[in-house]
């Protein structure tokens, strides 16, 4: 005890306003409260790694899709004589066709039409990863079309890639999950 003046000063009183016999420490009812307050937290959390998840894969899947447009552009512009005859064209829902050889180096392809044809064919095989070949494709239920106008001076090409992104967009766009959620690419440029 310290003794200031005439007082006594207890330097550690025991007794602040609460009884003896009271326990200091939480209660259980205050425990259980701040766990539920934690808990929808973690929820809040979750669902927004859930949702980053699939903003992640719908990002990826367009990445890919814009990717494979500028693949079959790319291969147009190898062969002007064939985009520019249309031996590109084809429909978004056409299966592949094996055109039964490849255009590799050691086996080259002789004309421009065979070329259009071999490149259209190795393009909508890496667009489609539900074909069931191996390697799979990039997209889900992938499809792409290819249509060229010429107006007598230039050659114009419009290139559409379509997916199914329906995981992305029962997230976001409250599509119920398994209803196809189709998103497309369009690509349109001059060729000549």
């Amino acid at each position: 005890m310290l003794r200031i003046g005439a007082k006594l000063m207890n330097p550690h009183p025991r007794t602040l306003g609460r009884s003896r016999n009271r326990p200091c420490g939480f209660t259980i009812v205050e425990v259980l409260v701040s766990l539920v307050i934690l808990s929808i937290g973690l929820l809040g959390i979750g669902k927004l790694v859930l949702y980053s998840s699939h903003a992640n894969d719908s990002a990826y899947l367009r990445s890919q899709a814009t990717e494979l447009a500028y693949a079959i552009l790319d291969d147009m512009r190898s062969n002007q004589a064939g985009a520019i005859a249309h031996d590109y064209d084809t429909a978004l829902a056409t299966a592949p066709v094996n055109p039964g050889f490849s255009c590799t180096l050691a086996t080259a392809c002789t004309t421009s039409a065979s070329v259009a044809q071999y490149d259209v064919y190795v393009w909508k095989l890496r667009l489609n990863a539900n074909s069931g070949l191996s390697p799979p494709g990039a997209l889900p239920n992938g499809q792409g079309s290819v249509t060229t106008t010429y107006n007598g001076t230039v050659t114009t090409a419009v290139i559409t890639v379509q997916w199914d992104d329906s995981a992305a967009q029962s997230a976001f766009a409250g599509v119920p999950l398994g209803t196809a959620a189709p998103m497309q690419v369009t690509l349109e440029t001059v060729i000549k």
